[in-house]
């Protein structure tokens, strides 16, 4: 893989020994429920499954989450090395070795939702933060990235709980965010499922589960 920092995402091919999928959108848009029925298939398939999440998904993106997402008001540079320092030390602890072993890694939130958020939705710039991403997780791309497109008006009703930074920054930051994440799925198809997330869950599961048999060569 390359180390080097100006390389983007169009450049970037790899080729672990298991599969890497990702799951993006908006809050409230169903990554979590998806993730968890793309891995009860894949474990009906004999597969090893390891389902992580961004941040969170190690001991030490725990207290990174909790930081950055609940933690006392930080700046928007410090927030998007925040979230470098987590996606640096998930994918080297954790994302790499299960696919070196031929595991199936499905991870809510990757690279795209700092170049989202961070970039576009706080204005850092999105090739800043894309070379930042790259860098951290040294070129590593999901085989597939499935958007869950949702209007965030709709996504925030369906929220529950205290929101956190990202979810008090407002609508027009939201806006900003999804129109990111359309615009890249736009720019690199081959990479993209973009499913409409008002669809009912059953009918999203079983899109995702034709496009993941296609990349393993199994049926649906």
């Amino acid at each position: 893989m390359t180390s080097d920092p100006t390389v983007t995402l169009a450049h970037v091919t790899t080729h672990p020994a298991g599969l890497f999928l990702s799951f993006e959108g908006g809050d409230g848009a169903g990554k979590s429920t998806q993730a968890r029925l793309l891995g009860e298939w894949l474990t009906g398939l004999g597969r090893e499954v390891v389902l992580t999440r961004e941040p969170g998904g190690t001991e030490l993106g725990l207290l990174l989450r909790d930081a950055v997402l609940h933690g006392d008001h930080v700046d928007a540079r410090t927030e998007a090395l925040l979230y470098a320092t987590d996606r640096a030390h998930h994918v080297a602890s954790l994302v790499r070795p299960a696919l070196a072993r031929g595991a199936v890694v499905v991870t809510d939130r990757y690279l795209d939702s700092s170049v989202a958020y961070q970039g576009s939705g706080r204005d850092l710039g999105a090739d800043e933060v894309e070379r930042l991403s790259l860098w951290a997780v040294d070129g590593l791309l999901p085989a597939l990235t499935v958007l869950l497109d949702l209007d965030p008006v709709a996504g925030k009703a369906r929220l529950t709980g205290d929101p956190d930074r990202l979810e008090r920054a407002g609508d027009e930051f939201h806006r900003r965010t999804r129109e990111a994440f359309l615009g890249r799925a736009e720019a690199e198809p081959g990479r993209w499922l973009v499913l409409d997330a008002t669809r009912p869950v059953e009918e999203l599961a079983a899109q995702i589960r034709a496009r993941v048999a296609a990349l393993l060569g199994v049926t649906p």
